[in-house]
């Protein structure tokens, strides 16, 4: 018999979110359990997850042995372990075009609005103001880009790693209120992937664990 994987994941979480489109487009089947990132606390800093996972964050990916916490060592992983579809690039051109946008959104976006540092700005500022603004502020970066890699969808006519990324990113920036209207190319790209089965099974409200 084999092995299901695991996905420890929040529903709202745009992490996760990747994760979860990857797994729906390659069809993999997998065990969904929720981790509240609010509630009591928050689950993720319970010593039973931290043992899990160190760092106290979602999504975490387990299969067999094998524990995963960031979500583009888990996309990496997917796409070696089970790789059709693709969703990374054989192309030693597109597949870095793909890298780059993810970084975009993984490393100059995300982390500004994530839910520990929402938490920290909340004391001192207004939190839906701030996570508009940088997402807004990345969001000129990640249109620019776009408008020189993108095809059909972000890189090229295929699905690739980088609308797995630009989708649940796209979801925060309307949870902030950002005109989207400003970025004319994300809001096709992410139009037309919202119409493909993966990504509409992958939706924060979707999920068994949506509150």
């Amino acid at each position: 018999m084999s092995i299901k994987p695991i996905l420890y994941s929040y529903w709202r979480s745009s992490s996760s979110y990747r994760v979860r489109i990857a797994l729906n487009f390659k069809k993999i089947e997998y065990d969904y359990r929720p981790i509240h990132l609010v509630k009591d606390g928050g689950e993720q800093n319970t010593k039973e997850y931290k043992l899990l996972n160190p760092s106290g964050e979602v999504p975490l990916f387990i299969y067999d042995e094998l524990a995963l916490g960031q979500s583009v060592a888990i996309m990496m992983y997917l796409d070696r372990k089970w790789p059709n579809p693709p969703i990374w690039p054989q192309n030693p051109e597109q597949r870095a075009m793909c890298i780059q946008l993810c970084e975009i959104i993984n490393s100059g976006i995300q982390p500004l609005q994530n839910l520990k540092v929402l938490k920290y700005v909340d004391a001192k500022f207004d939190k839906m103001a701030w996570g508009k603004h940088w997402i807004t502020e990345g969001f000129k970066t990640l249109e620019q880009t776009l408008q020189k890699t993108n095809g059909k969808y972000s890189v090229g006519d295929e699905i690739t790693s980088a609308d797995c990324f630009l989708v649940p990113q796209v979801y925060n920036a309307n949870r902030f209120n950002v005109d989207m209207e400003q970025f004319p190319t994300i809001k096709r790209i992410n139009d037309l992937c919202l119409e493909h089965s993966a990504f509409k099974e992958s939706i924060p409200e979707n999920q068994p664990d949506a509150s």
